[in-house]
């Protein structure tokens, strides 16, 4: 808690929603995609002037989804297709003067859809490796939603969230070595995804490409798993 800062014992929690989100953009400089997220500037205190995660308070009368996808839609104009509940937040000290829980998403959106973001100067999108001084524990926040991203990559089909429906082998593996922050070997990793039986070839090819149009991919439909209930035994 903050020095000299009273907190009323008697007072209740505070509920808050925040939201991680991720985006690859391109970097006008090395003409590769870079990770990057939207943070808003905060217009009062604590912590005022500080850049924050989006979010809000918690209505009464409001769900935790419907609270998080509202409050994106009011900071950053994004309506993210992909959207899921992250971690809860509630040390007693992580914000001076009252207790805050705060309920955190986070969201992948496309490139497209940041072009189409609200960015202002109290609304602006920065590159993971260069992010500002963070209000609160935000900071802390964004390094677990980012240990979360990676984690998931490894063995889920997200990365279609910042790719779009179709893309190609490159920009599949363009997303992990971002992600990831290395670089991966190309024929390797084409052979891995290919053997994994996860993609599918559309039979379409990247048109306006310099070279030979490369082949257009989509992940397949995920499995469904099939309840099997025991047979009963022979009655006795």
């Amino acid at each position: 808690m903050a020095a000299g800062v009273p907190r009323d014992a008697g007072a209740a929690a505070r509920l808050a929603v925040s939201t991680v989100i991720f985006a690859l953009s391109p970097d006008d400089e090395r003409s590769r995609p870079n990770l990057r997220l939207p943070l808003v500037r905060r217009l009062r205190e604590p912590d005022l002037d500080r850049w924050a995660l989006p979010g809000g308070w918690l209505p009464h009368d409001e769900g935790l989804d419907q609270a998080a996808g509202r409050t994106l839609r009011e900071t950053t104009g994004l309506t993210p297709k992909y959207l899921e509940q992250l971690y809860t937040f509630g040390a007693v000290d992580r914000s001076p003067g009252e207790r805050v829980v705060s309920v955190v998403y986070w969201a992948l959106v496309q490139s497209a859809d940041v072009e189409r973001a609200v960015a202002d100067e109290n609304v602006h999108w920065f590159d993971e490796d260069e992010l500002p001084e963070l209000a609160f524990d935000h900071r802390q926040i964004i390094d677990y939603a980012l240990w979360r991203l990676r984690t998931k990559l490894e063995y889920s089909r997200i990365a279609h969230a910042l790719l779009g429906e179709t893309f190609t082998i490159a920009e599949l593996r363009a997303v992990h070595e971002v992600v990831l922050r290395k670089r991966l070997d190309p024929a390797n990793f084409r052979r891995t995804v290919e053997a994994s039986g996860t993609l599918v070839d559309t039979g379409e090819r990247r048109a306006g490409t310099r070279h030979r149009p490369p082949a257009l991919y989509r992940f397949a439909p995920e499995p469904q798993m099939t309840a099997v209930l025991p047979t009963r035994g022979p009655a006795s």
